[in-house]
């Protein structure tokens, strides 16, 4: 394995990783745990992602490109 690179789990495919850049899944990661609330309900996607973008380092995500993919690779990683 490569310090650049983790791995993820998907709970669609049981069983199954895979690698994904760690410099991005990182910085996801802690932009939508910064923003997800702490109680039920939680809040919809398309709010969490408006909420996290101004959090995302634009080097790695310029103008919030790419951003809807990796919040789904996170969130579905995220998943007990």
């Amino acid at each position: 394995m490569t310090a650049n690179r983790i791995e993820v789990e998907n709970p669609n495919t049981p069983g199954k990783t895979t690698r994904v850049d760690r410099a991005k899944y990182t910085a996801m990661r802690m932009a939508l745990l910064s923003v997800l609330p702490d109680a039920l309900p939680g809040m919809a996607v398309s709010a969490a992602k408006a909420a996290l973008l101004p959090h995302l380092p634009q080097d790695l995500f310029p103008a919030g490109e790419t951003a809807g993919r990796w919040l789904k690779c996170v969130q579905l990683d995220l998943v007990d």
